[in-house]
């Protein structure tokens, strides 16, 4: 058989990569030999400390790919959060828990969605319905994400059973959930070391509603003030951003995971649907979205609606 790539979306965050990772675990257990995970993006601080934490390596980094060539899709379907040349790509199998948005495909294809709060969850599902046993290790990873997606199961994407796959793959994996996930979580609120660029960039996905490209990025946080200490400076790296990339609306989400709310520095010629979606004004170029916590469930949603 020939090569087959297996990744997740642009700005990977821990559920991309580690998605990536068990799928190719589950496929080389099920026979499939010629198949390798890869990354799209360079790993923020959260992952880099599941990845550390149990061990594993990062993916490689693909650029492109090749026309026809084989592919894997985890945790997105989206080809405009995908990698250069997938339009053209012999797409083999989805396994995703967002909406299917600008999908196409030339072939049939195994295609497994869930409205869960994590692609793990289905992933975990796949292991049980295949009868493949799920090592500690590789259950460290899954639950990571888990946690990771529903913010320790705050988020209003977590379902009952993304709560009772991950008391599973903790038993598994021999981790308690609430202390490793929090300090899993403050890990990932490290921004010192990136740039104002780099932050709009970590998580950054893009939708287009009705002519208006929105982009929205999201960095986790235990202090919203912190982040924006230097407004100015992520604000120029936005309005850069918005001018090289033909954006209408751009929201930088910062969510504090202490308290569920988040704060947005909202840019662009389009801000009128943000005030719009979510009925709040928008002052300093600040808006202040309590208990809004999930991009896919809380965000996008609204934004796409009044559009």
């Amino acid at each position: 058989m020939e090569k087959v790539f297996i990744f997740g979306h642009k700005n990977p965050d821990t559920d991309t990569i580690t998605s990536s990772i068990v799928m190719e675990n589950l496929e080389k257990k099920l026979g499939n030999e010629n198949v390798k995970a890869y990354k799209l993006g360079k790993v923020n601080k959260e992952t880099e400390y599941v990845l550390k934490y149990f061990g594993v390596e990062e993916p490689e980094t693909l650029d492109k790919i090749e026309e026809k060539a084989n592919v894997i899709l985890v945790d997105h379907n989206t080809f405009s959060q995908s990698i250069e040349g997938i339009e053209n790509a012999n797409i083999l199998k989805v396994v995703d828990h967002h909406c299917i948005s600008g999908f196409e495909t030339k072939t049939p294809l195994f295609y497994m969605a869930e409205p869960v709060g994590c692609t793990e969850t289905i992933l975990y599902g796949l292991y049980k319905s295949n009868g493949v046993e799920i090592e500690p290790k590789i259950a460290g990873l899954m639950l990571s994400a888990i946690i990771s997606d529903t913010l320790l199961f705050k988020s209003p994407t977590c379902t009952e059973k993304d709560v009772k796959v991950a008391k599973e793959l903790a038993k598994i994996a021999g981790i308690d959930i609430e202390s490793y996930g929090l300090e899993m979580l403050k890990a990932g609120t490290d921004l010192s070391e990136f740039t104002p660029e780099e932050i709009i960039e970590i998580d950054s996905k893009m939708i287009e509603a009705n002519g208006v490209n929105i982009q929205v990025a999201q960095v986790n946080t235990a202090s919203i003030e912190d982040v924006l200490k230097d407004q100015s400076a992520l604000e120029n790296a936005i309005q850069k951003y918005i001018n090289n990339n033909n954006i209408n609306l751009f929201m930088l989400l910062i969510t504090d995971i202490i308290n569920s709310n988040s704060e947005a520095l909202v840019l662009g010629d389009k801000v009128d649907v943000a005030k719009k979606a979510f009925g709040e004004e928008i002052v300093n170029n600040r808006m202040f979205l309590k208990d809004v916590v999930s991009r896919k469930k809380q965000v996008f949603p609204v934004l796409m609606e009044n559009a």
